[in-house]
């Protein structure tokens, strides 16, 4: 690839000069040896050496005094916080164990005691129902007693008074077909006699 010259002006004259002019008057004037990296040349390395040892002694000693005694203490300040944290959730949860076993126990309590009551309640109603059931009963039964009592004297009454009005029947048939009175002796007697 061929490399572009590039116009520069001299300051001077204001006429444009090559860059390739330019570049090699640079390297005539530094001894005309070709192109390399200064680092590499064997006399700039004592310099760069004791440079690289400065500059190492100056950041390790960073390192050692500042930086790592700082991370050694975030460090050590996260294990504790960590350690603490894992420690107040462990009792947390030991605690949590404790009200939970305690809570179901008062729940098997609360359940025990709810069945007893309600056993006890349901006796309680089944006794009262069946006191109640007899006083009924009895009460009911007494009344059946009264009412048949009742309608055994209306029936006596309403069988003598029966006779009496059949007798008075039969009296008043006997004279309408007949015509004539029937003795109550024969009415009597008939009437007994169909009784």
């Amino acid at each position: 690839m061929a490399t572009a010259i590039e116009p520069v002006l001299n300051t001077d004259a204001h006429a444009p000069v090559n860059v390739a002019d330019t570049h090699a008057s640079t390297e005539a004037a530094h001894g005309g040896e070709g192109g390399g990296l200064p680092q590499f040349e064997f006399q700039h390395w004592v310099g760069q050496i004791i440079w690289l040892i400065v500059l190492f002694a100056i950041l390790y000693l960073l390192i050692s005094k500042v930086f790592a005694p700082r991370m050694r203490g975030v460090i050590d300040q996260r294990a504790a916080t960590i350690a603490t944290a894992v420690e107040t959730a462990r009792q947390v949860q030991i605690e949590a164990a404790g009200q939970a076993e305690v809570a179901k126990a008062e729940v098997a309590e609360a359940r025990a005691t709810s069945r007893s009551l309600a056993t006890a309640a349901k006796t309680r109603v089944a006794d009262e129902a069946a006191r109640r059931g007899a006083a009924e009963e009895a009460v009911v039964n007494a009344r059946i007693a009264e009412a048949e009592t009742a309608i055994g004297k209306t029936r006596d009454a309403a069988m003598t008074n029966v006779t009496t009005i059949a007798a008075d029947t039969a009296a008043a048939i006997v004279e309408r077909l007949t015509g004539t009175k029937a003795a109550a002796g024969e009415i009597a007697a008939a009437v007994k006699g169909a009784a």
